[in-house]
């Protein structure tokens, strides 16, 4: 790819429109990534995640794998967590007596602490560890399906601008910071505020930034750490100790410095709270947060429901005709491209499989962070015979993946189109459920009597007007009924009933329900348990 078309995918990258809508519910909540109105990830976090990646253990030490070289941990989980001997870090040994030293009573400063020295790349976990130890640990990947977390003992807190490693010198600079100079001011700075005993990763936000700004971040973790300190004295057994934040603010973190347009949330304490948080490390973009007071669900009101019904499907349809087929195994992801009825006459078969190949590649690498999709994913592009097209295909979908956040791998196109993708991933993968219920028998084999829906819902409303007295109801339908019962203006069937019950109701359409799903809504916007 030439320099004139970096510069131009560039500077079409400055002008991209990024928001952030946040729908929260009762149990979790949906974090929806739109770039330039397209939605690009979906994150769904439970409330009362206790095993996210990030949070902190104490974990108790129950069996011992000398064969595997690891050992499995209680943190709590209905299944115990894996950790391998490589997991356990350079300054294990300095962990390990760090927490001895802490559950013995002593008073150890960080600062005054003598580290050991590091382990051998080549030892053996059963030198170090044995069956009942208690070790402070890290999720490092969260359960999935029937697997229990990944940790390490290696322990880290991530911040705006550094991340911190306990029992460590070492001052580390971001590979994206190009200037040498501001890198050599970075190390620098750091060297000057830092503590001993406490190693220092520079993110590639922290370029430009001055030394107060670096040093309250630097305070945050350290802080954390002390937490961590504090909790193992007290604790006898396993638990965690200290939590990553929330999915919210990560993303908040990690993402601001992409220039966010707009953060929409329909929850006023979520809304709080994420104010609270853009004022500690970028105060000038607290005005973005807007907290949305619609009657309509905030997903439905900014196109998000549509996209997430459309493309979390097993069949993704691109544009003039071009379509993906996703498909998921056991050991793998399969992708494959299909033209279907595109066919440009002026070109060749073998440039229309260009065209189509490429168009495909930008939809693959938008797919992978949207579902979060992780371990080995074959695509199967349309066979291209020229070496220069296999190429060019490769590239395209080198720079595709590039604003990915995941560690990811690509290898060169094979003979027969195959590019195979290797893609790190933390957490389960997002799964939507795009089929609905079958509108006619709701899941169930069986059906109610679809001439007498109507009537079911007119005696719900009777009964709710008239006899409870409610005032103000909103009924939720799916579209078609919304159709229905709101047609024909002042003779639709929405006034008949509101001039035969004596008073006014709402009627609201929602795309998410199935055809025969209702619901009622109080004038407080309660759902009202029928």
């Amino acid at each position: 790819m030439s320099e004139e078309q970096q510069q131009e995918i560039a500077k079409e990258e400055k002008t991209v429109t990024r928001d952030l809508i946040i729908n929260s519910h009762a149990s979790e909540v949906d974090i929806a990534l739109l770039e330039d109105n397209i939605l690009v990830e979906l994150h769904r976090e439970k409330t009362n995640n206790q095993f996210a990646v990030g949070d902190v253990y104490l974990g108790k030490v129950k069996k011992i794998l000398p064969g595997l070289n690891a050992a499995f941990v209680d943190v709590g989980y209905p299944k115990e967590a894996f950790l391998h001997y490589l997991d356990l870090g350079l300054q294990a040994s300095s962990l390990i007596k760090y927490k001895k030293q802490i559950v013995a009573g002593e008073d150890v400063p960080m600062d005054k602490f003598k580290l050991e020295p590091d382990l051998p790349k080549n030892g053996k976990i059963s030198d170090w560890l044995t069956m009942g130890d208690l070790l402070p640990v890290q999720i490092a990947k969260e359960p999935i399906h029937t697997k229990g977390p990944r940790i390490t003992a290696e322990i880290s807190f991530a911040g705006r601008y550094l991340v911190l490693v306990p029992f460590s010198n070492r001052i580390s600079v971001s590979q994206k910071i190009r200037s040498s100079d501001e890198r050599n001011r970075l190390r620098r700075l750091m060297q000057s505020i830092k503590p001993a005993n406490y190693g220092v990763i520079i993110r590639t936000v922290a370029e430009g930034k001055k030394v107060a700004e670096l040093d309250a971040d630097l305070r945050s973790l350290i802080s954390k750490w002390e937490q961590c300190t504090i909790e193992m004295k007290k604790m006898t057994t396993f638990g965690r100790m200290v939590s990553e934040m929330d999915q919210t603010s990560v993303m908040l973190r990690d993402l601001l410095n992409e220039s966010f347009n707009n953060i929409h949330v329909n929850d006023e304490k979520l809304y709080e709270e994420i104010q609270n948080n853009i004022k500690t490390f970028a105060p000038q973009k607290a005005e973005i947060v807007q907290l949305y007071k619609g009657k309509e669900p905030i997903f439905d009101y900014y196109n998000v429901t549509k996209q997430i019904k459309g493309f979390f499907g097993r069949v993704v349809t691109i544009k003039n005709g071009v379509y993906l087929i996703i498909e998921h195994t056991e050991a793998m992801h399969v992708i494959d491209v299909n033209s279907g009825h595109r066919v440009n006459k002026e070109n060749s078969q073998e440039d229309n499989a260009f065209e189509v190949n490429i168009e495909a590649a930008k939809e693959i690498a938008r797919q992978l962070r949207l579902r979060d999709m992780g371990g080995i994913i074959i695509v199967d592009f349309i066979d291209m015979h020229e070496a220069k097209h296999r190429k060019e295909l490769y590239d395209a979908l080198v720079e595709a993946m590039k604003p990915d956040r995941a560690k990811h791998t690509i290898l060169p196109a094979t003979k027969f189109g195959l590019i195979q993708i290797t893609r790190h991933r933390v957490r389960p993968e997002t799964e939507v459920q795009v089929q609905e219920k079958c509108p006619v028998c709701d899941g169930e084999g069986k059906i109610r009597p679809a001439i007498l829906f109507i009537d079911e819902i007119e005696n719900h409303l009777k009964y709710l007007m008239v006899d409870q007295n409610e005032d103000h109801l909103t009924l939720q339908v799916h579209p078609f009924i919304y159709s229905y019962l709101c047609i024909n203006g002042l003779f639709s069937i929405r006034r008949k009933w509101m001039k035969k019950y004596g008073k006014k109701f709402k009627v609201q359409s929602m795309p998410e329900f199935h055809a025969l799903q209702y619901n009622f809504q109080n004038a407080n916007g309660d759902d009202i348990k029928l």
